[in-house]
């Protein structure tokens, strides 16, 4: 009943799997008491949601029987009926609501619900969970080929036929590799009267964060030399393929599908889609030959294919110039190809944007060639006896150079040993210069001097294995070690009581000159760099800060003046002295005679 100060009443049934139609049929009318023949009321139909004004409808005022009918219905979800006044009336209107399902797991069986109060309401009254779930992806005896006109009370419904399932054998290989085989396969024969199905599961949350690799191969010899094309049809939670003599086509107003072909000339057809919807997926093959009148069977020619299902975690492992990675978010873990060299796409393949094999090579020339400008530095170092100043130097360029070679992104690619070691070493020579030379201008004792070097290897060491791109494990270690350098230079100028340096030539043509370029290198690298210009601008990059070394490095301190330890007044007569071997520690004392003397 809709009472009379209702709109419209919405129900719900449940369509199980292997429903092949599913009919919504609306009976004995009655306004009142009175009986009618034009119902006052709209049957509208939709799938997982309440209808819409698009969805599909039926008016009852048509003096015909007012039903729906839906061929190939989604299994496994709720189909929404709502029943709606067609006009303004304030009397209650009674009627009979009727939903019957074919089912094509049980030969001849029709399921059928007339109570609109209870069993359209209640998901268990159609077998959700019921003896159809043993059944999933099984085939039967009963699947045998139905007939296509269906009788349902006083009408005939056109539906399509009812067809067996092959299921497939599931084997794990690892995290989203999912190799899916077909009983008495991977050959499989595609009869000329009728379609063979395969039904593929993914299980959830497991397999939807990779790719659904499907291959279909046409054994040409089974053809007999006829023009046999065979098409595939891959629906989401139920099989379909369907067409007329024009086209062949996986879609319809509800359903979707992804479709293949092969035949002599185009033997093997491949489908990816990356992460696919869990549940059953359906494989549907039919073969056909064209003729002037379109497409028909081929009579008694069985078609041969070879069919090969996988899940893989990227697209052709993400080829040359793309890396493949497993990520998670939340709880949700995916495979994604990290491109490179501006290659795009799913596996890496649009090379609309990708870089030429010359752009690599003066990226990678650059890169390398740029830490050349590290030797004047290190014959600076040398020349000043800087020996410990001079190997970092080394270190840094070697390590620079070929952490560069090894990092491109396209093929121009050269690694000497492990990419890791190689990117730990040149951040860690480069961190390492900036505090040495810094260390360096100091000036400081040579024993406080050796252990700020060792403290500083070991302290930047674990802040690059916390965090190796942040901006701090640069600026932090040289903002402390010019703090070191601003108490020991003030130091000195209070008790000198004059500016340290203090000669104005070192502040013009060294210092001042070094700190500007150190200061745009800097600048550079933390704001104007990134990874369109990252060449080009750290290029740049090594050669300001190896420039801005050869500036600040100070120069080779002076002796003191101070008088020797075994420096002797001259005089006159006899003077007894120590031996000068004894006293370097180049003899045994107890070996050196007491009668060493030395006279003037």
């Amino acid at each position: 009943m809709l009472p009379a100060h209702n709109r419209s009443a919405l129900y719900k049934v449940f369509i199980p799997q292997f429903t092949l139609g599913l009919q919504v049929s609306l009976l004995g009318c009655r306004l009142g008491l009175r009986s009618v023949e034009r119902c006052p009321l709209l049957l509208r139909l939709r799938a997982k949601a309440p209808p819409l004004y698009n969805s599909s409808s039926q008016d009852c005022a048509s003096p015909t029987v007012c039903q729906l009918v839906l061929a190939l219905p989604l299994w496994q979800h709720w189909y929404y009926v709502l029943v709606e006044r067609t006009a303004i009336s304030g009397t209650a209107i009674y009627f009979q609501l009727t939903t019957q399902l074919q089912d094509c797991s049980r030969p001849g069986l029709s399921r059928s619900s007339t109570s609109p109060s209870s069993s359209l309401n209640m998901p268990q009254s159609f077998g959700a969970a019921g003896g159809l779930a043993s059944l999933e992806g099984l085939p039967s005896a009963g699947l045998s080929l139905a007939a296509a006109n269906l009788s349902w009370g006083d009408s005939t419904i056109i539906l399509p036929s009812c067809w067996p399932i092959r299921p497939t054998l599931r084997n794990e290989l690892d995290t989203f590799s999912v190799h899916f085989y077909i009983f008495f396969g991977p050959n499989v024969s595609v009869p000329p009267d009728r379609p063979a199905v395969f039904s593929i599961n993914l299980l959830p949350v497991l397999d939807s964060g990779g790719v659904l690799n499907l291959e279909v191969r046409l054994n040409a010899s089974s053809v007999q030399g006829e023009n046999v094309t065979v098409f595939g049809c891959l629906n989401h939670g139920v099989p379909l393929i369907s067409g007329d003599n024009a086209s062949i086509s996986c879609q319809t107003d509800a359903l979707s599908g992804f479709s293949l072909s092969v035949n002599v000339s185009h033997l093997v057809s491949r489908l990816r889609i990356p992460y696919p919807q869990t549940g059953t997926w359906y494989l549907s093959l039919r073969s056909l030959c064209v003729t002037e009148h379109g497409w028909t069977p081929c009579g008694n020619i069985s078609a041969e294919v070879n069919l090969r299902t996988f899940l893989s975690p990227c697209i052709n492992e993400c080829g040359t110039y793309g890396q493949c990675k497993l990520l998670r978010t939340n709880n949700y873990l995916y495979a994604a190809c990290e491109c490179r060299a501006g290659w795009t796409g799913w596996g890496c393949t649009d090379n609309t944007q990708a870089f030429t094999y010359g752009f690599q090579l003066l990226s990678t020339l650059l890169l390398c060639l740029s830490n050349l400008m590290f030797l004047p530095p290190v014959l600076i170092a040398l020349r000043s006896r800087y020996l410990l100043e001079a190997s970092v130097y080394i270190f840094t360029m070697f390590f620079s150079t070929f952490y560069h070679a090894c990092d491109q992104p396209g093929i121009v690619v050269f690694c000497i040993m492990e990419y890791d070691v190689l990117q730990f070493c040149d951040f860690l020579g480069s961190l390492m210069s900036v505090w040495v030379t810094v260390i360096s201008m100091a000036r400081l004792q040579p024993i406080i001097k050796q252990v700020l070097y060792l403290l500083g290897v070991m302290l930047l060491s674990m802040a690059l294995q916390l965090d190796r791109h942040g901006l701090w494990n640069l600026l932090g270690p040289s903002l402390f070690a010019v703090g070191i350098m601003a108490i020991a230079w003030t130091f000195r100028t209070i008790r000198r009581r004059h500016c340290y340096p203090p000669t104005w030539k070192r502040w013009l043509f060294y210092l001042c000159p070094g700190t500007l370029i150190a200061s745009s290198a800097v600048a550079l690298y933390a704001f104007v760099e990134t990874e369109e210009n990252y060449f080009y601008i750290h290029s740049i990059w090594h050669m300001l800060i190896a420039g801005s070394v050869g500036f600040l490095l100070p120069p080779r301190s002076k002796p003191d003046g101070r008088v020797a330890p075994l420096s002797r007044r001259k005089g006159c007569g006899y003077q007894l002295c120590v031996n000068e071997q004894e006293e370097l520690g180049l003899v045994d004392p107890g070996s050196v005679s007491i009668n060493s003397i030395c006279t003037s």
